[in-house]
């Protein structure tokens, strides 16, 4: 890891955020994929700059049963009429309560990593 990538990682207050990066590193050279690459990279970014997307926004570009990964929040706003499979750094209670009312399934991105190494069928939505 170089120094400035070791810099960024350092300055970063939530706990959680550091080791996520360095398993998603560490994914993507164990499998040679290079999504989990990309989301260490948004990651590593301010958290100003992470993404915040709606379940409009989601229902939009989302088949049914399909899987899609946010690097930020989903938030609650708008409506949802499919089972889709969400992984994000966060939830509102109200996405929550939507996702998974509609027999979808809300998880983090420690997860969608565990379940799926080799990150097939997964969109990225931003």
């Amino acid at each position: 890891m170089s120094k400035s990538t070791r810099a960024k990682i350092t300055r970063k207050t939530n706990p959680r955020i550091p080791q996520l990066i360095t398993d998603l590193k560490q994914g993507s050279r164990d499998n040679d994929v290079m999504v989990w690459r990309d989301i260490a990279k948004r990651l590593e970014a301010p958290r100003q700059n992470y993404a915040e997307v709606n379940l409009s926004k989601i229902s939009r570009y989302v088949q049914d049963n399909e899987t899609v990964l946010i690097p930020g929040k989903v938030l609650g706003s708008g409506l949802i009429g499919k089972a889709v499979n969400v992984a994000a750094l966060s939830f509102s209670t109200t996405a929550k309560d939507k996702i998974t009312g509609l027999g979808g399934k809300c998880m983090t991105i420690e997860q969608l990593l565990a379940e799926n190494p080799k990150g097939s069928g997964v969109r990225i939505l931003q």
